[in-house]
């Protein structure tokens, strides 16, 4: 292979660091371009006051075989979510999760009235049927929403309205289960293999620990790209700079010149951060929202698991998917509001809002993986990222394993 090859990465996201570290392994050199201060795209923390914030609730699942391949979790000191959640809904809260997992869960889950006795039996049908089903299979489906899935399955409308829909409507970022079923069974499986969890120092200590794993790769921040051609990359202050193999690990914008024809729409979510006093959820459960008419889809108190800083009183995460048309001074109060309402929680002041307009891409005809040669876009160029494949970070690694593989081969 020619070592001394000029590869230049576009982007620091996990894709971007992801397919660096596969070309290291090979000898090869290669120089990312980061467009801000850090690592990490769209998985970041901020520290604030001593409060972790990650740049919207997100989470590790456990099972994801490509996280498996690429991260050191007991160096990420993962901490883990109890396999349930705790669904309020007029005023009761009902602890549902997978007592098999976890015995704690297993009374709460027998008396939940919230999901009938019948539906508890399918989840349980479901859980047997896809952990039997490889993941090839399931993206191997025909594509149906989750909603067709679920009463398809023979779900009620109470367990979908209960359970299922304010459940996924924080994981797929929408609230009328458009999604495709192939990602529906994809993270359902992965829930049930394994754990939801954090890293100890946050979601963006996951990209820290890629980019503290690089050797000999070159990485210049505050480096942003206006254009990308073969062999040339053209950045925002003009400098032009040569490269004979270029990876696009980012959204593509007008980097290319015919990039539109491939514009990717996103999915957007608010995350508020406020300060509290106590718990209303004692243990490392989400909690969920089953009201449609309130912003409010799923909270959670962040020091219910353990965090490397530390603060005096609670944090809470409270995520919405649709702000019902408010505004933020508007939004901001009739959540506080839906806290006392709805939970009973009384908040001591709001830390900080981030509104993430690129969250999750809103993609169609759902894929696993992609082979190196798919990820060609001309002789020189090739892309990455979790938008050619299915919104997880298991798709960003693989993805980017996936260009630097193509630029290997083209190498040679």
């Amino acid at each position: 292979m020619k070592k001394e090859s000029k590869i230049c990465i576009i982007g620091a996201g996990i894709s971007g660091l992801i397919a660096a570290q596969t070309l290291e392994k090979e000898g090869f050199s290669p120089t990312i371009l980061e467009a801000t201060n850090s690592v990490g795209g769209r998985v970041k923390t901020d520290i604030v006051e001593g409060y972790q914030l990650d740049h919207g609730f997100q989470v590790l699942l456990t099972s994801y075989p490509a996280a498996k391949k690429f991260l050191d979790y007991k160096a990420l000191e993962l901490q883990k979510f109890l396999p349930g959640a705790t669904i309020f809904n007029e005023g009761k809260a009902q602890t549902i999760g997978d007592p098999l997992r976890d015995f704690s869960l297993l009374f709460p889950t027998i008396f939940a009235g919230n999901i009938p006795i019948v539906d508890k039996v399918k989840i349980l049908q479901l859980n047997l049927k896809l952990k039997s089903k490889s993941l090839d299979e399931i993206f191997a489906e025909k594509e149906i929403s989750t909603l067709e899935y679920l009463r398809n399955f023979g779900f009620s409308q109470k367990a979908i309205s209960q359970f299922f829909k304010p459940f996924f409507t924080g994981i797929f970022l929408e609230n009328k289960l458009e999604t495709s079923s192939r990602m529906f069974e994809f993270v359902y499986k992965m829930f049930g293999e394994g754990n939801a969890a954090l890293p100890k120092a946050g979601i963006q200590a996951i990209p820290d620990h890629l980019f503290k794993n690089l050797k000999s790769t070159r990485i210049l921040f505050n480096t942003k790209v206006s254009s990308v051609k073969d062999g040339e990359i053209t950045l925002e202050n003009g400098e032009i700079l040569e490269s004979d193999f270029t990876i696009i690990a980012t959204d593509l914008g007008n980097l290319l010149s015919e990039s539109n024809k491939k514009s990717t729409t996103w999915k957007s979510c608010k995350t508020l951060y406020f300060e509290t006093e106590k718990r209303v959820i004692e243990k490392p459960l989400i909690g969920l929202l089953a009201n449609e008419n309130s912003p409010i889809n799923n909270i959670f108190y962040h020091k219910s698991l353990a965090t490397e800083s530390h603060s005096k009183n609670e944090l809470l995460s409270v995520t919405v998917i649709d702000s019902k048309h408010l505004n933020e001074n508007e939004l901001i109060k009739v959540v506080k509001l839906d806290l006392k309402k709805h939970f009973n929680i009384d908040v001591l002041r709001l830390i900080k809002m981030y509104e993430i307009p690129q969250a999750l891409p809103d993609l169609k005809n759902l894929k696993y993986s992609l082979k190196p040669s798919e990820t060609r876009y001309s002789s020189q160029i090739f892309l990455a990222g979790d938008t050619l494949l299915n919104g997880s970070l298991n798709a960003a690694m693989l993805s980017g394993e996936s260009a630097a593989n193509a630029v290997l081969e083209a190498a040679k």
